[in-house]
């Protein structure tokens, strides 16, 4: 069943829709509690057809599928500002090796995830019967970037983290640096994945796949159940994407 309704973001002045997943026999009134996985990009979580590009996820239909109780929280796209808000910090040098160009976009990152930690969680948590400490993060490509940074600035609320194809080259040099510093010693899990075929060619898959590599290396000595995968064949892509959904469970604990 999925509960969909707009919230107010109080950093960006303005409304967004949120879907909520809840798996068979929820019910509101006994004591079970559920735990919650927030997800980015909402739009493209549940459904083909209210999907961006008409490729979703199907994360509704493997939900029910698999009978998995859990609460699922997807925060729709700004499609205007997703780079803006999903970048913690202003695009830097590696991104501009990618890209070709300079580009002054992203720094609303922080902002965002206050948001969903500040204002959105402690909704979700007295609106349905949730576990407040049994809180995870996925996010895809910048999303992926931006669960990371969740990770690190609230590592005792965000203890399992997926992401996949994660855009860090946006914010190479800053994640590094900030994965650095972090205490990650509360996390519980992270899981991150990236595919061999990222870009349009050659240079664009190699400078992917380093990025993601680098943020890999970092992460293996701070986080001590740490996995990382290269997906032979993988694109940037939700048909892609949609075939490593099975990973999100496999990896957050207390889900399975």
């Amino acid at each position: 069943m999925l509960d969909i309704f707009q919230v107010h973001m109080t950093p960006f002045k303005e409304k967004r829709k949120v879907r909520v997943y809840l798996p068979e026999g929820y019910n509101p009134n006994d004591k079970k509690r559920y735990p919650v996985i927030y997800i980015h990009d909402g739009q493209n979580v549940f459904r083909d057809s209210d999907a961006i590009g008409g490729i979703s996820l199907s994360l509704e239909d493997y939900l029910d599928e698999n009978r998995l109780k859990v609460i699922v929280v997807a925060i729709d796209q700004n499609p205007e500002e997703r780079i803006n808000e999903y970048c913690p910090w202003i695009n830097g040098a590696y991104s501009e090796r990618m890209l070709g160009y300079s580009c002054n976009l992203g720094g609303k990152g922080d902002q965002y995830i206050d948001f969903i930690t500040k204002e959105l969680k402690p909704f979700i948590d007295c609106k349905y019967q949730t576990s407040p400490e049994d809180t995870s993060m996925v996010g895809i490509s910048l999303g992926g970037l931006v669960s990371v940074y969740a990770a690190c600035k609230y590592p005792q609320i965000y203890k399992n983290v997926v992401g996949f194809s994660s855009a860090f080259w946006r914010n190479q040099e800053q994640i590094e640096e900030l994965i650095k510093k972090s205490d990650l010693s509360s996390i519980h899990s992270l899981y991150l994945d990236w595919g061999d075929r990222e870009g349009r060619d050659e240079e664009i898959n190699k400078r992917f796949y380093t990025s993601n590599e680098r943020v890999a290396r970092i992460l293996k000595e701070k986080v001590t159940d740490f996995t990382c995968s290269v997906i032979s064949g993988g694109t940037h892509h939700y048909t892609s994407f949609k075939s490593r959904v099975p990973q999100i469970f496999s990896r957050i604990q207390g889900i399975l």
